[in-house]
């Protein structure tokens, strides 16, 4: 099999319904959110820890189930394919769990205390800025399912989450972006 067809030479590609451009709005979220799983597949990679790991290859399922939604047209989408509430339920669950045994600082912080964490950071941006992309092509209809734009909302809260807790896992304290360290809390 080969990897690529040639088909997308003049700049279009293939969403489920027919072809688009690639400057298409939502081959751009798309591609984002391909991003953000992939940026979470290296911060999976970069874990010190078994929890981590598996938390993030259930996010990246997600996302895969999230790019199929959104490469579908409204008329065409399958509800098999959707993300639900229990997934946005689930995010929140772990999200509290993981602040009940390492609380979020105090105040705002520079990433880089350790690698895992400094891994999950970047892939919180990035899933920030698929989030974003998401939000804008939902404004021109092309978001079905409600849940899409709350599970992104919710999933960089994870992520934050994770790095806090990986960074805790790695003994660092988080740096403050006014100088110093984060005090211990309890936890």
């Amino acid at each position: 099999m080969r990897l690529f067809t040639g088909k997308g030479d003049a700049g279009s590609t293939d969403l489920l319904g027919g072809r688009v451009g690639k400057d298409d709005p939502r081959i751009a979220a798309i591609g984002a959110l391909d991003e953000a799983s992939s940026a979470i597949g290296f911060a999976r990679a970069a874990a010190a820890t078994e929890r981590t790991r598996d938390l993030l290859i259930e996010t990246q399922r997600d996302l895969y189930k999230i790019m199929a939604e959104l490469a579908y047209t409204n008329e065409q989408w399958p509800a098999r394919v959707e993300v639900g509430a229990d997934r946005v339920e689930w995010l929140e669950r772990e999200t509290d769990a993981l602040t009940a045994e390492v609380p979020p600082p105090r105040a705002f912080i520079i990433p880089g205390d350790s690698l895992p964490g400094a891994a999950l950071d970047v892939a919180r941006t990035v899933a920030r800025r698929a989030e974003r992309e998401a939000v804008s092509i939902a404004g021109g209809g092309y978001v079905a399912n409600p849940e899409v734009l709350r599970y992104l909302n919710r999933l960089s809260s994870l992520l934050f989450a994770l790095a806090r807790y990986e960074d805790h896992a790695a003994g660092a304290t988080p740096s403050l972006a006014k100088g110093g360290k984060q005090p211990p809390t309890a936890g």
